[in-house]
């Protein structure tokens, strides 16, 4: 679900100004996992821009104070997550912990870092929802250890259904600042891509585990 439809708008644009998403409909990316893809996000770059930061981190902010003021902890996803939980951490005046993709082979073996105890509630912070499991490992990892986690925040989602489904699974609501609808929208609309590929470009949305074949 969008956090704020206006403002889902303005981040997008934000992302493609600063290419933290790239369209290339024509000349498609191939990601790690073999697929091939005509867009490609990158949300580290935001760090690069106070004003962007910043305002990702206000509107988190506002979103969960209004709807989960009592939260404990705010917690960000290894590694594009940490930065922006901490800004939110930091304006909420609240704990922070980060949980790693996995238990550390040295030391303690710690895979959740920072300040969170069993019973305690947390927030998660990640920077993009793709099919999801990144972000439903980690709240694997917070409910192994008995924390509660009340919702996933993230700059942008792609919206795919298995992500969905396995965040339904697990109990957990998402909200993102931004989706895949929103950003094509913006992008054909402030000339970021040519409207002849916006049929390619919700094709791949549809199928994108097989796209283009």
């Amino acid at each position: 679900m969008i956090i704020d439809q206006t403002f889902s708008k303005e981040i997008a644009l934000d992302l493609l100004d600063i290419n933290a998403v790239i369209l290339r409909p024509n000349d498609p990316f191939t990601w790690s996992s073999g697929w091939n893809s005509p867009i490609y996000c990158d949300n580290r770059l935001t760090m690069r821009y106070p004003k962007i930061r910043k305002k990702i981190a206000k509107n988190f902010v506002e979103f969960i104070a209004k709807e989960y003021p009592n939260t404990d902890v705010i917690t960000g996803t290894a590694t594009a997550g940490i930065p922006h939980a901490a800004w939110v951490a930091e304006n909420m005046d609240k704990p922070l912990s980060y949980v790693r993709a996995k238990a550390k082979a040295y030391g303690l073996g710690n895979q959740i870092e920072g300040g969170i105890q069993k019973g305690e509630t947390t927030v998660v912070v990640e920077d993009l929802i793709s099919t999801g499991g990144s972000a439903i490992s980690v709240v694997e990892a917070l409910q192994f250890i008995g924390a509660e986690i009340e919702a996933v925040l993230s700059i942008f989602t792609y919206g795919f259904d298995k992500a969905n489904k396995r965040f339904d699974k697990a109990g957990v609501p998402i909200f993102t600042l931004t989706d895949y609808t929103t950003l094509i929208d913006v992008a054909s609309e402030n000339d970021y891509v040519n409207k002849s590929d916006l049929e390619t470009l919700a094709e791949w949305r549809k199928t994108p585990d097989t796209w283009p074949n």
